[in-house]
């Protein structure tokens, strides 16, 4: 009869392992330090071992392997840190050859962040994250935080992507153009200089809105607004069905110039707001509410009638109140020619400023930016990510 095999027992007061001197748990931002650390390790020699691969098919041969087909010799290695999704690795061994051609896909050449990490930093910021905040969102999942130079480089890239934007081409015909300019702070050295960036927003043919155009000038005037309008004719938007503008001198003489026959609607908000000014304040109210039924009539014929009406009530007190108001009698009408369904669209800019809205809302965490470039680059980036709804246009 066999004997029966039985396991010794021991008292846990016999037991003795390397753990036995502290049995406390770690507090718990060190024992997260501590799974970062294991995880970051294990991160690093998964990269290192595909760059080993890496070289490998670069040079044609395996360590010590001799082959016909071998294209060059192994070198060592340089060391780098790099920060990933894990957490930074500050001694990233890279291998090397002797003639230099082999480069890692690992990660762009001599950029410190992957690019998924780059990517998600990147985002936040154009969605109106300040520096900081994404500082200490990148320290509190990545256990380090990027410098504000280091976002700075981070979103050199969108420069790159903006020109690529800036060259594409264009729609040959668009139903709307909405024109309007927005400002920024940019900062030269120790003093701060005001930048506006002239945008132009098409509506195609089926009501989708797009950012056609934009251009970073330091004052808003006829030759900046021409060069803006000749780029999208250059690109091929030649056919406008209207265009959308307020009152400013300079936009108003290069549309007249370079879109011709083109008819042209004048924002009749800013307007109202015009005529309103040369008002008492004690009368505004009043003037206000038959000033705007004008242009709320069903009819172009009726509207006219409104607008003789209030012109005859109030020349002889008002004059310049009434000056202001016929002198773009022949665009502020302009909405009646087209379908009922767009009037609300294109009585005014609201569209174009209430996206300048959105991208202001998003670029407040910004108090100046330090080149025109970067204020340019990044307005844009912004404004690519915010969704614009799209309209009817009959």
């Amino acid at each position: 009869m066999p004997v029966s095999k039985r396991k010794p027992t021991t008292s846990a007061s016999e037991v003795s392992t390397p753990e036995s001197t502290s049995n406390v748990l770690p507090e718990q931002e060190d024992f997260r330090q501590y799974l970062r650390h294991l995880a970051v390790s294990a991160v690093q020699v998964l990269i290192e071992q595909v760059m080993r691969e890496e070289l490998e098919q670069c040079i044609g041969a395996s360590w010590g392997e001799i082959t016909p087909n071998r294209r060059g010799y192994r070198n060592g290695h340089y060391t780098r840190d790099l920060v990933t999704s894990t957490g930074r690795i500050e001694d990233l061994k890279v291998p090397r050859d002797r003639e230099g051609a082999f480069h890692s896909e690992v990660f762009e050449r001599y950029n410190r962040y992957e690019p998924e990490v780059a990517e998600a930093l990147t985002q936040m910021f154009v969605s109106g994250a300040s520096t900081h905040k994404v500082g200490e969102v990148a320290q509190t999942l990545m256990g380090v935080a990027p410098s504000a130079s280091a976002v700075s480089r981070l979103n050199q890239t969108l420069t790159e992507q903006y020109e690529v934007w800036r060259e594409r081409p264009l729609l040959a015909h668009y139903r709307i153009l909405y024109l309007d300019g927005i400002h920024f702070t940019v900062r030269h050295g120790t003093q701060t200089d005001s930048t506006i960036i002239l945008t132009a927003l098409g509506v195609d043919l089926e009501g989708n809105k797009e950012v056609l155009a934009l251009r970073a000038c330091a004052q808003e005037d006829k030759d900046g607004w021409s060069c803006l309008m000749q780029d999208l004719r250059t690109r091929g938007a030649i056919q406008m069905d209207l265009i959308v503008t307020d009152g400013h001198e300079g936009l108003l003489a290069a549309v007249s110039a370079l879109f011709t026959a083109t008819p042209r609607q004048r924002c009749v908000v800013h307007k109202q707001r015009n005529v309103l000014n040369a008002i008492p304040h004690r009368e505004r109210k009043e003037v206000s509410a038959q000033l705007a039924g004008i242009f709320k009539q069903e009819k172009k014929e009726d509207a006219l009638l409104n607008l003789a009406a209030f012109q005859a009530k109030y020349q002889k007190r008002y004059p310049e109140a009434i000056r202001s108001l016929v002198e773009d009698k022949e665009h502020l009408l302009t909405f009646y020619a087209f379908p009922p369904v767009m009037h609300r669209y294109i009585r005014s800019t609201n569209a174009i400023e209430s996206f300048f809205s959105n991208v202001r809302q998003r670029t407040d965490q910004i108090d100046a930016f330090t080149t025109e470039t970067s204020c340019l680059t990044i307005v844009w980036a912004v404004m690519q990510d915010i969704h614009l709804p799209k309209i009817s246009v009959g």
